[in-house]
C-alpha cells in the first residue's frame, strides 16, 4: 500500500519513482499514468512480473527501466522476467534478464488478436541463459508500432526474437549470439518489420526466419479475415552480419521479402533457403524475394546445394538476385552460387580481403573489391 500511494503521488507530480522490489514495481506500474517513468534500483531479484492494461499516450509513454543503464538490476530465476498484456505506449529499457524457464520478456495482445498492444519500446535489454526448445529471449504476439533496439539474446532456445502476428516494427543494432533454433523470426500473419544493422554470431539453425508455420488460432490478422493468406508479408533485412550458422536467411511462406547490404561469413550450409512449411489451401507460395548487395563468404566443404536450398511448394523463379559479392576462400573457381534465377551483376572469385573481428564484425580494407558491398556499405535509409 505504501508504494502504491508513494507511486500514485510521484506520477501526479511526474516525477521519477525509484523501487527496490518487483512487488513496488508492478505496484507503481498498474497506477502509472501516461508520462510517467518507473525505475528499479540495481540489485539481483529474482522473476518475474505480469502487467496489464498498461496505457501511456503519444509523446507520453511509460516508462519501465533500470535506474541505472551502466549497473542495470538482474532479473533471474523466474518463468518470464517481463509478461505485458494489453499495453500501449510504453518504453522497457535496462534490465539483464536470465536463466528464465520459459521467455526472457512476453509482450502481447492478451489474446485479443483484434487488438493488439502497440507502440512499444524496447531498448538496452540483455536477456541470456534460457532452456532449450520453445524459449525466445523476447516474445511478440499482436504488437504492432513498435521498436527493438540495442539489446543482446545470448543463449536461447527457440528464437532470440520471435514475432507472431507483429506489424510496422523495426529491429535494429541488436546483437545475437549462440542460440538455438533461429535468431529473428517473424510469421503468424507479420507484416511490415525490418531488421535493421543487427549481428547474428552462431546462431543456430536459422538467423532470420522470413516466414514459418503457424498454429491457425495464433494468426493476427485472425485467418479467416485474410483475403490472401501469408505466414509473413513485406519484409526487410538490411546492414546485418551473420557468421556461422546453418542458414543465414530463410524465405518461409513469405510473400516480398528483401535481404539486401547484407555481410553473410562462413555459413555452415548454405547462404539461404527458400521453403513453404504452411501449406493449407488460399496461402500464397513462398515468393517475390529479392537479394542483393550482399557479401557471401564461404568454405566449399561447408556449401550446399550451391548455397541455395529450395523447398517443394515455393516459388522460386519470383526470386530477384543482383549485386552480390561470392567468394569461396579455399576453391574461388567454385565462387558462383546456384540459383533459382540469373543474377544480375553478381561477382565472383574475387577476394574481398574480408577479416571477422569478433564477436560479429566483418571488416574489409579501403581498397576491397567488396568496399561498396555487405554490411559495412549500409547506411540506414540510404539503400542503394
Amino acid at each position: 500500500m505504501t508504494a502504491l500511494i508513494l507511486a500514485l503521488s510521484l506520477n501526479v507530480a511526474g516525477q521519477p519513482i525509484v523501487v527496490n522490489s518487483l512487488a513496488s514495481l508492478r505496484a507503481a506500474v498498474q497506477s502509472a499514468t501516461p508520462g510517467a517513468t518507473v525505475l528499479l534500483a540495481p540489485g539481483t531479484y529474482t522473476g518475474g512480473i505480469f502487467l496489464s492494461d498498461i496505457h501511456g499516450q503519444a509523446g507520453q509513454p511509460i516508462t519501465i527501466a533500470g535506474q541505472s543503464s551502466t549497473n542495470p538490476p538482474i532479473i533471474q530465476d523466474g518463468s518470464t522476467a517481463f509478461q505485458i498484456s494489453k499495453t500501449s505506449h510504453i518504453v522497457l529499457r535496462d534490465f539483464v534478464i536470465r536463466r528464465m524457464a520459459n521467455n526472457g520478456i512476453n509482450i502481447d495482445d492478451g489474446g485479443v488478436r483484434t487488438q493488439p498492444s502497440h507502440h512499444i519500446r524496447i531498448e538496452r535489454l540483455d536477456v541470456s541463459e534460457l532452456p532449450t526448445g520453445i524459449h525466445d529471449g523476447i516474445k511478440l504476439s499482436g504488437v504492432d508500432d513498435f521498436v527493438v533496439q540495442d539489446c543482446i539474446v545470448k543463449a536461447w532456445g527457440g528464437s532470440a526474437i520471435d514475432m507472431v502476428g507483429c506489424h510496422k516494427g523495426v529491429i535494429r543494432a541488436c546483437l545475437f549470439q549462440n542460440g538455438g533454433d533461429s535468431g529473428v523470426q517473424a510469421k503468424g500473419g507479420s507484416s511490415d518489420v525490418a531488421v535493421y544493422g543487427c549481428r547474428f554470431v552462431d546462431y543456430g539453425q536459422r538467423g532470420v526466419n522470413l516466414g514459418g508455420s503457424t498454429d491457425f488460432e495464433f494468426f493476427r490478422p485472425p485467418i479467416e479475415t485474410m483475403t490472401e493468406k501469408y505466414e509473413a508479408k513485406n519484409l526487410t533485412v538490411e546492414g546485418c552480419t551473420f557468421v556461422r550458422g546453418r542458414a543465414p536467411v530463410a524465405f518461409v511462406g513469405v510473400d516480398r521479402a528483401t535481404v539486401a547490404y547484407c555481410t553473410i561469413y562462413q555459413p555452415e550450409r548454405w547462404a539461404m533457403r527458400i521453403l513453404q512449411e504452411t501449406v493449407a489451401a488460399g496461402f500464397v507460395p513462398c515468393r517475390s524475394g529479392a537479394f542483393r548487395k550482399n557479401l557471401v563468404v564461404f568454405t566449399s566443404t561447408q556449401w550446399g546445394e550451391g548455397g541455395v536450398n529450395i523447398g517443394p511448394n515455393t516459388y522460386p523463379r519470383s526470386f530477384r538476385f543482383e549485386g552480390n559479392f561470392w567468394y569461396c576462400t579455399d576453391r574461388p573457381d567454385r565462387s558462383t552460387p546456384t540459383l533459382p534465377t540469373a543474377e544480375i551483376g553478381g561477382t565472383y572469385g574475387v577476394n574481398p580481403q574480408a577479416t571477422l573481428v569478433p564477436p560479429g564484425t566483418v571488416t574489409v580494407p579501403s581498397n576491397s573489391p567488396a568496399r561498396a558491398i555487405g554490411a559495412h556499405a549500409w547506411v540506414e535509409g540510404k539503400s542503394r
